[in-house]
């Protein structure tokens, strides 16, 4: 047996997926995962009219967040043991319910309950993400996952600009009533337009799938490497886009919270380069991209760092850093999912564990560091996770050569 104990005699070649259906489950996924998101902007809505102090505010992101990763943890890998299916579409339906409780919420307890709900959710999307990777060809899989991951990409960045719009026009509710809408729209389309399975899923227990990240950690070093990098490159992130509203909504700019918003179509502008990384991965290129990107992103910080003097170096910083960070992200799965496509759902959603805490750990850490240092140093906390992630890429890559000598 292998440390994934689940690898087997390979079936049939599988018969992949066209590049509409993969741009169909992108569309999904950045309806999905934009469920996380929305609240962000409108914290000083929601606290006047549920009584929330702005100690409590905080516990908004918190809560939904800590829901969203018991569910990489206990949910998204039970796609590797049940019909996905039935298994997507039961998630979407209580995605929407969940929503639809945050919406009609008379106070705060109900109101954080289905918040953690709508985290705990919303990993469907994950669910996707690794049924993707399983659906498509070995040959194209990097290509697929880079056009579903833009998807996720432009959900995240697209969700606070179209929260804080339907916000200022139909008050902070109609927000998640609309995502409650899309996410039953999700659940009927996908039930329809899903594929079967396929017939050569082999048996694991549950106990096995929720341990994945503690036994892939342990004894798959690519796992490891990669889940390494993806914990410092998006605590970079969560460095950033936690704490890049402070500056901007000071003086001397003053926006408001539907201009900052808008910075999330900077940002979706850079997330097309998520489809080419995919593909030069399939092409045996993924370690060069990596290598790459690395250094865009952690050279990205030094625009950024313009912010407080002008607006157009931020912008070129953040299309940099977002172009780079993706390619990166889809890379990464795209060399996990190899180990052994048949465990997609527990490998992605153990990788995306490390991301779920280096992004709530890097945001966290920059409102602090901003709140006693300025912005400055902000970018230099976040060039140092992005540097810490390039020096454990190199390092796996000093380590991988010197060990192809003794191999040979």
């Amino acid at each position: 047996m292998t440390s994934l104990d689940v690898r087997k005699t390979p079936g049939p070649p599988r018969p992949g997926i066209s590049t509409g259906f993969a741009v169909l489950l992108a569309v999904v996924c950045g309806i999905a995962v934009a469920n996380i998101y929305y609240a962000q902007p409108l914290l000083e809505d929601i606290g006047h009219d549920l009584g929330v102090g702005a100690a409590g505010l905080g516990y908004v992101t918190t809560v939904t967040q800590v829901g969203y990763f018991a569910g990489l943890i206990l949910l998204v890998p039970l796609g590797d043991l049940l019909n996905r299916r039935v298994l997507i579409p039961v998630g979407s339906v209580i995605a929407a319910l969940a929503l639809l409780g945050v919406a009609v919420s008379p106070g705060p307890v109900l109101f954080f309950i289905a918040s953690g709900v709508v985290g705990l959710a919303t990993v469907v999307q994950q669910v996707i993400i690794a049924y993707s990777a399983v659906l498509a060809s070995p040959e194209s899989r990097g290509r697929v996952l880079g056009i579903v991951t833009s998807g996720v990409v432009i959900g995240i960045l697209l969700a606070r600009t179209v929260a804080g719009l339907l916000a200022d026009a139909f008050g902070w509710r109609s927000v998640f009533v609309v995502s409650a809408v899309l996410m039953l729209g999700v659940a009927v389309l996908l039930g329809l337009r899903l594929p079967p399975e396929l017939p050569d899923r082999p048996s694991v227990s549950y106990r096995k799938l929720i341990a994945s990240i503690v036994t892939l950690t342990v004894r798959e070093r690519v796992f490891r490497v990669r889940s390494l990098i993806t914990l410092f490159m998006f605590a970079g992130f969560g460095a950033l886009w936690g704490s890049m509203a402070l500056p901007l909504s000071a003086e001397p700019w003053n926006l408001s919270t539907s201009a900052v918003g808008l910075f999330g179509l900077v940002g979706a502008a850079g997330a097309f380069g998520a489809a080419r990384a995919g593909s030069l991965a399939d092409r045996g290129r993924a370690q060069w991209v990596t290598g790459i990107t690395l250094v865009l992103f952690a050279v990205s910080w030094l625009p950024i760092a313009w912010l407080p003097k002008s607006l157009i170096p931020l912008i070129i910083g953040i299309i940099v850093i977002d172009f780079a960070g993706q390619a990166i992200h889809v890379t990464n799965q795209h060399l996990i999912v190899g180990l052994d496509p048949n465990a997609s759902s527990r490998l992605i959603g153990s990788n995306m564990a490390y991301y779920s805490v280096g992004f709530g750990g890097g945001a966290v850490a920059a409102t602090t560091v901003y709140s006693a240092l300025g912005w400055t140093a902000v970018c230099v906390l976040g060039a140092g996770f992005s540097l810490v992630a390039l020096l454990v890429w190199g390092v796996d890559r000093l380590s991988t050569a010197r060990l192809a000598p003794a191999a040979a």
